[in-house]
């Protein structure tokens, strides 16, 4: 439907930049979009069902997923 963005849940938070300020998720993960605020405190529900966005169309890949890639282990390290 015109004016209408359907965006799926249930990507696993990858973030472009885990320490810019708003980042951006090349994995789809809207939670991104929107603040982390229950819709009142009786339901608790998920305030991102409703959300006024603007869209615009990337023109470069956002990379590689990277949310299903262990991270680094450090060894090395004793017990204290």
């Amino acid at each position: 439907m015109p004016g209408v963005v359907q965006l799926p849940t249930g990507a696993w938070y990858d973030p472009i930049d885990p320490a810019a300020e708003r980042p951006e998720c090349r994995h789809g993960n809207p939670n991104v979009l929107t603040r982390d605020m229950p819709t009142s405190a009786l339901s608790q529900g998920c305030s991102g069902q409703l959300a006024k966005v603007e869209v615009e169309r990337l023109n470069q890949s956002p990379g590689e997923v990277m949310a299903f890639v262990p991270p680094a282990i450090v060894s090395g390290l004793e017990d204290t």
